[in-house]
């Protein structure tokens, strides 16, 4: 008798870390997939800013050599959030051909300069906003869209 209700325990027990370890296991999950969806704010101001840098083709091609070496190892070479560093991130690069479209240049300026979470400012590295200016032509043209969305 004692065997059988050793038995439940041990099953009970077993059934209980079970469910712990499935519980925490969906706890992580969501906490890193409400990280990667979390929304990313820019000022008003800086969404209605316009793009002064012409978008042309000596341009787009500036854009692309300042885009191979700052931007490449994490959005990879055509945009699509896939560089070998992107898999070292806490979070998505995302893919820039299609979450690029709906925002205005001014948006896509303001997240390259001031950065957040894995994606860092690059206030610094990219002190001439022209040349920030110029990144956001280039990263539209990997859309296929050449024009200024503004």
């Amino acid at each position: 008798m004692k065997t059988k209700s050793n038995n439940k325990i041990i099953t009970a027990v077993i059934m209980l870390f079970v469910f712990i370890g499935m519980l925490s296991m969906s706890f992580v999950n969501n906490t890193q997939d409400d990280k990667k969806k979390k929304p990313w704010v820019v000022p008003e101001k800086s969404k209605t800013t316009k793009n002064p840098v012409k978008s042309d083709d000596a341009n787009i091609t500036s854009g692309k050599a300042l885009y191979t070496k700052h931007c490449k190892s994490c959005h990879g070479v055509k945009g699509l959030g896939d560089g070998p560093k992107s898999k070292e991130l806490e979070t998505s690069c995302g893919d820039l051909t299609v979450d690029l479209k709906d925002q205005t240049d001014g948006e896509v300026f303001f997240k390259i300069k001031e950065g957040r979470d894995d994606m860092p400012s690059f206030k610094k590295k990219l002190p001439d906003d022209n040349d920030i200016w110029t990144l956001v032509n280039y990263v539209r043209s990997l859309a296929g869209d050449n024009g200024k969305k503004n």
